[in-house]
């Protein structure tokens, strides 16, 4: 059985969605939790609630990863608190759909990538000069970035770029020990933007038929993949980029 006993996992972007179940699977686990979030602190407040009944120590640090300083912030509070970083998952980001090229706007490409990729580049950054030997570094990527899909040019030309840093930070750390890996997930129900299950019903449809499983991907598949990524397991296995899809093709 996997186990994370003594190890502190902070993962940004924590408060709902994928970030709310990778921290409770890790809680599970036994690594005390850092849940990150920017604005939502009722949520926050409510999954912190739920790992610390899981018998873990945990703390919710309000922490906008657009902002390098506020990612500076989050790990020295997190150092403070538990004394060391073992895993860090740069889950944090925003979605935008049915947005074609001829329409999207300097303001919308803007806050994408100020989110997905600096806050990824940047939260990354502090993990590679924070975490522990033989930690672990995951970044959360996206489907998009390995099939293209009409709409979603900005949201996934701002998920693909870090993916080359997961390629050269695990070349440059890995003498460390530490392995940095992505997770690729397929469009998740019941987050992000399909957290209604009544929203973008032409999109959810066309997902769907695409892939071979006949359904979307839920957030303990993603879990699952975040669970052997931190462990043991997962050791020997470093700049590698993983679809969770179910063998969709779009």
């Amino acid at each position: 059985m996997n186990t994370l006993q003594n190890k502190t996992a902070l993962i940004t972007g924590s408060a709902r969605g994928l970030g709310k179940a990778i921290a409770e699977r890790y809680a599970a686990l036994g690594a005390n939790i850092v849940v990150n979030y920017s604005r939502d602190k009722v949520s926050a407040e409510e999954t912190l609630s739920t790992v610390e009944a899981m018998g873990v120590k945990a703390i919710a640090i309000q922490a906008d990863v657009s902002k390098v300083t506020d990612i500076e912030r989050l790990f020295n509070q997190t150092k403070k608190a538990f004394g060391k970083i073992d895993i860090v998952v740069a889950n944090a980001g925003i979605e935008m759909v049915e947005t074609p090229v001829t329409q999207f706007t300097e303001e919308q490409f803007d806050r994408l990538f100020s989110i997905n990729t600096k806050g990824v580049y940047f939260t990354m950054q502090q993990a590679a000069k924070n975490i522990e030997d033989n930690g672990r570094i995951i970044y959360i990527a996206s489907s998009t970035t390995a099939f293209p899909v009409p709409g979603m040019a900005v949201y996934g030309g701002s998920k693909t770029t870090p993916r080359y840093l997961v390629d050269v930070l695990s070349k440059e750390i890995g003498h460390r020990g530490v392995t940095v890996n992505s997770i690729i997930p397929f469009a998740v129900d019941h987050s992000g933007i399909f957290v209604d299950s009544n929203a973008y019903p032409e999109l959810r449809k066309s997902l769907i038929e695409s892939c071979p499983m006949g359904r979307l991907a839920e957030v303990e598949d993603v879990a699952n993949l975040a669970e052997f990524f931190a462990s043991d397991l997962s050791s020997f296995v470093n700049g590698q980029h993983l679809l969770v899809n179910g063998g969709a093709t779009q």
